[in-house]
């Protein structure tokens, strides 16, 4: 039986990372936070079964700690590639998901942050991804995250969780 990898994906925690999704990063294998993490414990507290975080900077980054974190970063899959950015360069409001496409043509799958609403956009590859806020701010209805199980170049799934408000 073929082996499947999770991702946790989260985004714009500002500072603060739901304890249920500290959580559910500790049962995958890897995770990526997209941006605007604002808060220097916030990747220590991401704890993927591998140890291995990926994460960008997002708009808000600079002004609330020091970070040399990247503006864009990609990982590769079993059956492609992920690239992450903050995604505020494609559309301050609402990043476009054409810009995205052609300017990560080689991603399989392409998550960004920035708007703090969750969205799952499989309408053409590569497929363009949002796991909505992780943290307190602007949630819309919860922190959300969503994890992408993958096993090989045909079978990606990706799947919402969203929590109640506290």
């Amino acid at each position: 039986m073929e082996e499947k990898i999770s991702v946790a994906i989260i985004s714009d925690t500002h500072a603060h990372l739901d304890e249920r999704i500290a959580e559910l990063i500790r049962e995958c294998d890897f995770a990526i936070h997209a941006g605007d993490i604002c808060g220097e414990t916030i990747l220590s507290e991401m704890q993927p079964k591998t140890g291995k975080v990926l994460a960008v900077s997002g708009n808000n980054d600079p002004y609330c700690h020091k970070t040399d974190l990247p503006e864009i970063t990609s990982i590769e899959m079993p059956g492609g590639k992920i690239t992450v950015e903050h995604g505020h360069k494609h559309g301050h409001r609402s990043p476009c998901h054409d810009s995205l496409r052609k300017h990560h043509p080689e991603a399989r799958l392409i998550v960004y942050g920035h708007t703090h609403k969750l969205v799952i956009d499989k309408t053409t590859t590569p497929w363009v991804i949002n796991p909505g806020a992780a943290g307190q701010t602007r949630t819309h209805g919860g922190p959300s995250c969503l994890v992408l199980e993958c096993s090989d170049a045909s079978e990606w799934l990706v799947k919402t969780h969203r929590f109640q408000e506290v």
